[in-house]
């Protein structure tokens, strides 16, 4: 699986003119699936996101986790993180897993987030037209791949 982690003072997500999800200080999670992913996968990014060391701390150092300083997780699903752009112009996607398998994965996932966490994380609606805004605080941007963990 693939993550986009955006560190925010703010996110929300609108989805037919309806706030669906609302964070304050916290991480945009955008979380793309395929169809190699697996529980253990899962787990180990859900466990990465909660315990990253990337708030500061009274020192102005990144030595706090969204735990420590008790923010939020809003989580987006984003097949376009599996984009392949080697050949043309127009992406292809056929990495990204389909919606029979993305779906029950990126509901697994959900629920190893609030595990972790210990509290609810707001969602967008899998497969909806969504529109996210945030305000990134930094900025702090970080790509994770399950399958490429470095």
């Amino acid at each position: 699986m693939r993550v986009l982690l955006q560190r925010v003072r703010q996110a929300s997500v609108t989805i037919d003119g309806h706030i669906q999800g609302h964070i304050d200080q916290g991480i945009l999670v955008l979380a793309g699936f395929t169809a190699t992913d697996t529980l253990e996968d899962l787990a180990w990014t859900a466990k990465k996101i909660t315990q990253l060391r990337i708030f500061s701390d009274a020192d102005d150092k990144m030595n706090l986790s969204v735990q420590d300083v008790q923010g939020g997780l809003l989580l987006i699903s984003q097949f376009t993180l599996y984009a392949q752009t080697k050949k043309g112009n127009r992406p292809s996607y056929s990495n990204a897993a389909p919606p029979a398998v993305a779906i029950p994965l990126y509901e697994q996932f959900h629920q190893l987030l609030e595990q972790e966490l210990g509290k609810p994380v707001p969602t967008g609606i899998f497969g909806a037209d969504m529109q996210v805004s945030l305000v990134n605080d930094g900025p702090v941007t970080i790509f994770i791949d399950s399958q490429n963990r470095e």
